[in-house]
Formats: structure tokens, sequence, C-alpha cells
């Protein structure tokens, strides 16, 4: 029998944000009780530092480079660089993995966050059967309680909050689903992207634990470099750097987020149907630690959201299926975005894509401890400024080493992951070989990919960073 599948894809969910991932402040009971069960990757990396792009894998198969969607859509900026074109939709001609799962006898449900394109490129229009609350928007831009004006999801009840309007939604189409046929629920909630909001009393129930831990009084922001594009939030600004986990507001939205997941698994224990569901957890970048309110840390990685620094890449990820992933499992492998498509069609029985999922490996092997994955190394490239203060890049991890191009300078930064976590201690100049090696490789790949690279912006003048607080009215 197929199994069912339900993946929850979080926004902007740091690495460390669990408290099985290491967090000592925000608190995450069911899904800490989701790792014991099922499996916990320690090495799972989003294949972009923004939404979007990463998004497009997840559906495609593909690196974002090969797609084209590699900034979060609508996105733009410039400054030493000129920004480059990209893709402001996931292309129908991507045959998703809804479409596939379609063809093979699911019935597909979309609920939360698309932010893939506009009205012809919603979910409906890549193989969803259903579409909740998915469109154009990258976040409710009217906040989480309702109204909340997303123009696919209706109207709740007067207090109600976001979060748990959709869960709610999740929960009607799975208790009213055709029960001989398989489903597919894509769970892309909203949370925990700004703005940051949460339920008042989790909110005081944070605050407290904070002055138990004494976190109140700890500084909890270091000021730096001002941001290097002209991002109208950013434009004359420093990145202002979060270095503690201790903001009660994140704190309580992560424990409405984690109570929400628990409604949905405790739905499919009470539907019986635990030992034919597949449950993913995942997030589709790090968490922001540098802009926007800075709202949480991701130390001991550096840096966060819409930098090429492992703040900004690796993700917690979770996977269960009874009875055939051992419970309380870890993986150390590492793992990327595409490699979700392969793995799902295996599991569903789909005949493999290769030319669709070119980019992803099944993790089937490493689900069930049957061996490694066939695979020299996994890549990223962001060719843009966002608005968290990283400028543009490509990368590459090979084994313990990740060495990082910086398209500003063509200046290479090159880490042991497996020493050096925190990407302190650049061994360039000390393995120059290995660097070599590995710039070699990520120029394959990206003319494998046919990637877009930044041309030098003629009229950048670098004093327009530190002395305009405005930006000016037109971008190019």
């Amino acid at each position: 029998m197929k199994p069912n599948i339900i993946f929850f894809l979080i926004d902007d969910l740091g690495w460390r944000d669990l408290s099985c991932y290491g967090s000592a402040f925000y608190e995450t009971p069911v899904l800490d009780r989701l790792a014991k069960e099922g499996m916990q990757f320690t090495n799972a990396y989003a294949s972009c530092p923004v939404c979007s792009p990463t998004r497009a894998s997840i559906l495609s198969g593909r690196y974002p480079a090969r797609v084209g969607v590699t900034h979060y859509i609508g996105g733009t900026d410039y400054g030493k660089l000129l920004d480059v074109p990209y893709t402001h939709e996931l292309p129908l001609e991507e045959k998703s993995l809804a479409s596939s799962l379609r063809e093979s006898g699911y019935a597909t449900w979309h609920v939360g966050k698309w932010h893939l394109g506009t009205e012809p490129y919603y979910p409906e229009k890549h193989g969803f059967d259903e579409n909740v609350g998915g469109c154009y928007m990258s976040h409710p831009y009217y906040g989480f309680w309702n109204p909340w004006k997303i123009p696919t999801l209706e109207t709740g009840k007067e207090g109600d909050y976001l979060t748990d309007h959709i869960t709610d939604r999740a929960i009607d189409l799975i208790r009213n689903r055709e029960k001989d046929k398989p489903f597919f629920l894509n769970l892309w909630h909203y949370a925990v992207h700004v703005p940051i909001q949460a339920h008042s009393k989790d909110i005081a129930y944070f605050e407290e634990k904070a002055k138990r831990l004494g976190l109140d009084k700890r500084p909890a922001f270091v000021e730096g470099e001002f941001f290097p594009g002209t991002h109208p939030a950013c434009a004359g600004k420093r990145i202002v750097r979060r270095i503690i986990q201790s903001d009660p507001v994140y704190a309580a939205m992560i424990l409405n987020l984690d109570q929400n997941i628990g409604r949905v698994l405790d739905e499919v224990k009470n539907q019986g149907i635990e030992q034919e569901t597949i449950i993913i957890f995942v997030s589709d970048n790090g968490g922001v630690s540098t802009a926007e309110g800075s709202p949480t840390c991701n130390k001991p990685l550096a840096e966060g959201k819409g930098w090429m620094y492992d703040g900004g890449l690796k993700v917690p990820q979770i996977i269960k299926w009874d009875g055939h992933i051992r419970p309380g499992s870890v993986c150390n492998e590492i793992v990327t975005s595409p490699d979700f498509y392969p793995t799902l069609l295996e599991y569903a029985g789909h005949p493999p894509m290769p030319e669709q999922h070119k980019d992803g490996v099944s993790l089937v092997p490493l689900l069930e401890e049957k061996g490694a994955l066939d695979r020299e190394a996994i890549f990223w490239h962001f060719p843009h400024y966002g608005n968290q203060g990283g400028s543009p890049a490509c990368s590459v991890r090979r084994g313990k080493y990740k060495l990082i191009r910086f398209f500003e300078d063509d200046h290479l930064e090159l880490y042991d992951l497996e020493k050096d976590r925190s990407e302190q201690d650049d061994l360039s100049l000390v393995l120059p070989e290995t660097a070599k090696e590995l710039n070699g490789l990520l120029s394959v790949w990206l003319k494998d990919v046919c990637a877009k690279i930044p041309e030098l912006n003629p009229e950048w003048k670098p004093q327009e960073i530190c002395t305009n607080s405005i930006l000016n009215a037109s971008l190019p």
C-alpha cells in the first residue's frame, strides 16, 4: 500500500530553534518526541539561504540555479554588483512532486505558504487538488491575527491566529479524505516568518522564563558593519546580530507551531494511519539573526538567513515512518532539498524521473540504514544581495570541507566543518590545493546549471551605503 505523506515545511526556522537541536530557551516537546520516534538529521541543508528557491527545489528535485528561481520572489537589490535576473515563479514546465504523486494515485493538498508565483502558477497549476492559503505572498502582510487578508484563505473568526487556523484546515482534509486513497499533505506553515506575533499567554510564559534564566539582563545584540546592499529596509543601517536566544515572542511563536504540529500528528493517530504515514519536518532556510528584528540566534553556526554561512543554510530535519525508520536514529550524512523528490517517488512506488529530479538523490538508503549516498558534493548559488546582510556568493560542500566564493571580489573561504562548525578559521591559504580543487568543482557545476553571475555595477559609489539612510527611489 502506498504511504500517506505529510510534509511540514517551516518558514525561517533556524537549525538550533528546537530543543532537540540544542535550544535551551525555546520549547518543542512535540518535535523532540518526533525526533525520538524517527530519524534526526545533523547535516541537512536548504538549497538556498532564502525561501522561494528552496521551495522550488523541493517541488522540482533540482537546484534553484537550474530552475532559475535564485532569489525570494519579488526581491531585488544592488550594491557593488548589479542584481541578476531570475525566474519569478515555479515554471509550469517543471513536473512538480505533487503532479508525479497525483499520477501515482495520490490526493494532493497544499496548505499554507506558497510564494512561487502569482495566480497562473498557484498550487492547483502544479498538481495540487486543493489549495488552502497558497498564493504570491511571502508572509502574512497584515499579520498572523484575523483578518489576515490572504486571497486564497477564507477569513477566520475574531481573534483567530493563522497557524491555528490553517492547522484546522489541514486536519479537516485528513478527516474528510477518501479512505482508500493515499494523500500528500504539503503543509507549509507561514510561521515563523515575520511579523513575529504570538498568543499573549505564551508570550507571558516566556517573559517569565527569560527572567528566571537571567536572559533579560544579558545583552542580546551586537552592532556590526553596514549592510552591503541598498534594500529599502537596510540602506544606511548597520547589521544588528542577535547573540543569544531570548526573544519571548519568537519563543511563543515556536511553541504554538510545535503544538499545532502535535494536533496534526494526533489526528493521524486518531485516524489509525500512523503505520502508513510518512512524516517529514524541515525548514526552508536558516533562522533570521541579522535583520528584521533579529528574532533568533543560530550560534554556534555563523550568521543566518540570507548568508552563505551555515547559519543561513543548515536546517533541522526529521523524518518518521513507523516500521520503516528506526526510532531514535541519527543521520550525519550531508543531504539537501532536491533529495525529497526522488525519496518520495521511491516510497510511493513511482518510477524514478532522473531528468526531472536530476539534482536529488533518494534518501531511502539512509532512512533504512542500508548505506551512504552516491554523491560527491552539494552546491549553492545565491547571486543576490538579500535584506539580511549577506553578499552574492556561491558555495560547495564535499565531505568535511566547505568552500565559499564571494562574487564581489572572487575571494575564497575554505572551512573544515568537522573541526570548525562556526566557520571562523579560513583555510583557503593553508590548504590552497583543496581550495583550488573545490573551486574548480564549483566552476564546473555553475556551468552545468547555467548559473547567472552578477556583474560589477559601474555606477556604484561605496559611500552611498554609509551615508544614504533612504534608498534612491529607483532600482535598476
